[in-house]
């Protein structure tokens, strides 16, 4: 992924709601695939 993808994937995460914290920690997942960092079902 290019740094244009990369941006517009983070506009595109902010735009649905999702905080600062959690764009990191899905970030962290994708490049570690570690558990702690994988996203969970939110309840609404």
């Amino acid at each position: 992924m290019n740094m244009q993808e990369t941006s517009r994937f983070i506009m595109g995460l902010r735009s649905a709601g999702w905080d600062e914290k959690k764009i990191n920690d899905f970030i962290l997942y994708i490049e570690s695939g570690e558990e702690q960092y994988k996203p969970t079902k939110s309840e609404t």
